[in-house]
């Protein structure tokens, strides 16, 4: 690192802070050539400071995740098309669970014109989208909140979602391999997301394509435990085999050809605020004992409606 000159200590900077940098951006913040900034990264990416992308760079995969709210600056038109995409396979009058992600949370967001639905969280952005929706009922999990992005971790939590079957799973991951493992930074967010996948008939993966070009220490499951992918692009070659061969349904929300690499204009932008999250109207539901608000009315996707289900659940299943 000491061997960085000024230009890219600042290109490093920005990418930290915003978790990628595109070539065309940087040419014209200071005023280079478009070669010389991709000369800077690539220097750069052989610091293994960061990974090339299609007209750009992201912060190389370590053992650490991106700050949070960095993370919603990479590939947000993606996770944007990922959520709507996503939501649009969940059917009105169904349970769902929706772990802790950026992407996750554009699902969220799309689901927002559902009815009858009942999500289980333990991300707390999740639920302050979705509690003021009189047709959507949510239940918090209980636990330790993180402060870097309002997840809800640790014992307390899974144990309260082992306490559920729901129709659908909505999980994200920090990275996916080659093999199909997807993988994650924090342990005691991965015993979640397991609990998680082991209480859902059917789980749904919405990862974005730079999580494919990522590595993370932690193993969540095997893309086999999973019955649909929504990504942006076509998979390559090796993971699309392995999702062939074990039926998985596999959803591109923007193909090629549709302008994925546009990234945001306040990318660059120091001054950028990002606003928070507020948190403090949200209530954690959680009890020493494990006594949760009640359990749900089986989902009408799997056999019985459930209309007006707000304020009508007596008691865990």
């Amino acid at each position: 690192m000491a061997g960085l000159s000024h230009r890219q200590t600042e290109i490093l900077n920005i990418a930290r802070a915003f978790g990628r940098v595109m070539v065309e951006d940087l040419a014209k913040r200071f005023e280079v050539s478009a070669q010389t900034i991709r000369k800077d990264l690539n220097d750069l990416c052989d610091e293994r400071s960061l990974t090339r992308i299609h007209g750009g760079a992201i912060i190389a995969s370590g053992v650490e995740n991106l700050a949070y709210e960095a993370r919603r600056f990479v590939a947000a038109e993606e996770k944007k098309a990922i959520g709507a995409a996503a939501a649009a396979r969940i059917p009105n009058g169904c349970s769902l669970f929706i772990n802790i992600g950026t992407t996750t949370e554009e699902v969220a967001s799309a689901l927002t014109s559902h009815e009858d639905l009942l999500v289980i969280t333990n991300n707390l952005n999740v639920a302050m989208l979705l509690y003021r929706h009189p047709r959507i009922e949510v239940v918090v999990a209980g636990g330790t909140v993180r402060r870097a992005d309002g997840a809800v971790v640790g014992s307390t939590a899974t144990q309260l979602i082992g306490q559920f079957k729901v129709d659908y799973a909505i999980i994200g991951a920090s990275a996916i391999d080659e093999e199909g493992a997807l993988l994650d930074f924090d342990y005691r967010e991965v015993q979640v997301a397991q609990a998680i996948i082991a209480n859902a008939r059917s789980v749904m993966l919405v990862a974005d394509s730079t999580k494919l070009r990522r590595s993370a220490p932690v193993r969540i499951a095997h893309i086999s435990q999973i019955q649909t992918f929504v990504t942006d692009q076509e998979l390559p070659e090796r993971l699309a085999t392995i999702c062939h061969s074990k039926g998985i349904e596999v959803v591109a929300a923007m193909p090629k050809g549709a302008d994925a690499e546009e990234p945001p204009s306040e990318l660059l932008d120091s001054t950028a605020a990002v606003a928070p999250v507020p948190v403090s109207s949200v209530s954690l539901r959680s009890t020493p004992g494990l006594t949760t608000p009640t359990s749900i009315r089986r989902a009408g996707c799997f056999g019985r409606s459930s209309r007006n289900m707000a304020g009508r659940f007596p008691g865990p299943t």
